[in-house]
């Protein structure tokens, strides 16, 4: 009788409360049904913008107005005609030059910041970190104008009686103006990353490569950084994209020449002109220029999956 009172009860609620009772049955199928929701929004999210560009660079230039999901006519040229019209291959191997030599730049000064932070103790390495993290959250695009001020030769440093005023760099269309920033501010990200990895390293493998004649260098690049491997392709990775994908500090630092070390996003900027748009040419371009960073991240998606997961444990 109370088992059939039941029943009717449940009987009676409402399609919410079926559902909720059936989640607390059987949890299992709850978590597997919110994993395909959450997956499918992503993959959309995600996705679809690349759908929409290739939409644009599939539409003919004369017939890109009221267009729907599929392309108003077919037209694949524009990927041909994208580097007839520009050197897009020239900005392309600008941003790639500029990304790999920033990343080689911030990967050493972090190993050597990484241990000492992660395998070193002093004074004040609680409040550096500290500095260092808040130092991260500032946005880049508060630097502009002194980064600007600073690159162009308008800033004095130091005035000298013998030898007068020493003034600032002119980096002006030069990789030094972008590598000399993306460095320093991709860097704190790079140091808490290998600081975790470091510090995750044993004494005793350490111990045993000076016993054996190492310095603390050495030990650093024979034991350290080849068992640290995951956390250092980890923010040699995150690095590369991010300074690859930079648009503020790259649009300024050059004028927008291909031989000038103009960068990626100043080749995709260029296909607009002062009385027409080529956004077929624009959506074209997106869609090469970020191939480089497909291919490093299929690549290196173990590395940086097994990377971030170790560096969120210690044991």
């Amino acid at each position: 009788m109370a088992s059939q009172t039941a029943e009717e009860g449940e009987s009676d609620d409402g399609p919410i409360a079926q559902r909720a009772q059936q989640a607390i049955r059987n949890p299992g199928d709850a978590y597997q049904f919110l994993f395909y929701v959450v997956t499918a929004f992503f993959l959309v999210t995600t996705l679809f913008p690349f759908y929409w560009l290739l939409v644009l660079a599939l539409t003919p230039g004369d017939r890109m107005t009221n267009i729907g999901l599929l392309p108003n006519g077919f037209n694949p040229a524009s990927f041909i005609e994208m580097f007839q019209r520009l050197p897009f291959h020239v900005y392309m191997f600008n941003s790639i030059v500029i990304a790999l030599t920033t990343t080689v730049i911030v990967l050493l000064v972090a190993s050597f910041a990484g241990y000492a932070f992660g395998r070193l103790q002093f004074r004040g390495k609680a409040a550096l970190l500290l500095v260092l993290l808040a130092i991260s959250y500032f946005p880049p695009a508060a630097f502009i104008i002194p980064l600007f001020q600073f690159f162009t030769g308008n800033v004095d440093i130091l005035t000298l009686p013998a030898v007068g005023t020493i003034e600032s760099p002119n980096w002006f269309n030069t990789p030094g103006a972008m590598v000399t920033p993306f460095s320093a501010l991709f860097l704190p990200l790079s140091i808490f990353i290998l600081t975790t990895f470091y510090s995750q390293i044993p004494d005793g493998l350490e111990d045993a490569a000076r016993v054996e004649g190492a310095t603390r260098i050495g030990a650093l690049f024979r034991v350290i950084i080849p068992l640290s491997a995951p956390g250092v392709a980890t923010a040699g990775v995150l690095t590369f994209i991010g300074v690859y994908n930079e648009f503020f500090i790259s649009f300024l630092m050059t004028d927008g020449q291909a031989q000038n070390w103009a960068p990626i996003v100043w080749g995709v900027v260029n296909y607009q002109g002062q009385y027409q748009a080529f956004y077929n040419l624009m959506a074209a371009a997106s869609i090469v220029g970020v191939l480089p960073v497909v291919i490093l991240v299929v690549i290196a998606q173990e590395r940086i999956v097994s990377g971030l997961t170790a560096g969120a444990l210690k044991e």
